[in-house]
């Protein structure tokens, strides 16, 4: 019988171009890759099918715990790109008992949207949200690489395998 094996993630920390914001993020919101599919049919065929395209826009989310000068003020700028770095430890479990720790680690690089006003409320801490945008990211689990985007540079790998090498071959790119 084949034993069940729980990995589980339940606390982070965010770097801000290098910089830890231990204790100052309440949450962070990762972007989906999810990929742009279009419809094609044409006479003939008895269905339609959805064929690969590209990608769409990488989207996220940070929830600030409270005002932070130095990093609302790198938030502030959407002409300038920076870099954001999640870490995780997770716990893998075996038989009931945590056979080891491995670490998980998002790599991006990203433009905020939004700079928040915060809302505020009576005996209750600042809410404070930020919207951003990713050209770049690589999620690594436990050592290997899982997916690696960059919107720039044409890359796409899955498991560490690049993708898009034949496409950017035959473009020249």
């Amino acid at each position: 019988m084949a034993k069940i094996e729980i990995h589980r993630i339940t606390n982070a920390n965010i770097y801000l171009d290098g910089q830890s914001l231990l204790g100052r993020a309440e949450t962070v919101d990762l972007p989906q890759v999810k990929a742009k599919m279009v419809e094609h049919k044409a006479l003939g065929m008895v269905g339609t099918m959805e064929a690969f395209a590209g990608f769409e826009k990488l989207e996220g989310k940070l929830k600030w715990s409270s005002f932070y000068a130095d990093v609302l003020a790198k938030v502030a700028n959407p002409m300038k790109a920076v870099q954001l770095q999640v870490r995780g430890s997770m716990p893998i479990i075996l038989g009931g008992s945590v056979s080891r720790e491995a670490p998980v680690v998002a790599l991006l690089s990203v433009v905020f949207k939004s700079l928040p006003g915060g809302a505020f409320k009576q005996h209750e801490n600042v809410e404070l949200e930020t919207d951003f945008i990713a050209y770049y990211m690589k999620l690594t689990v436990d050592g290997k690489d899982v997916v690696e985007f960059d919107a720039l540079e044409n890359i796409y790998k899955a498991g560490g395998v690049d993708l898009l090498a034949q496409y950017n071959a035959n473009i020249g790119g």
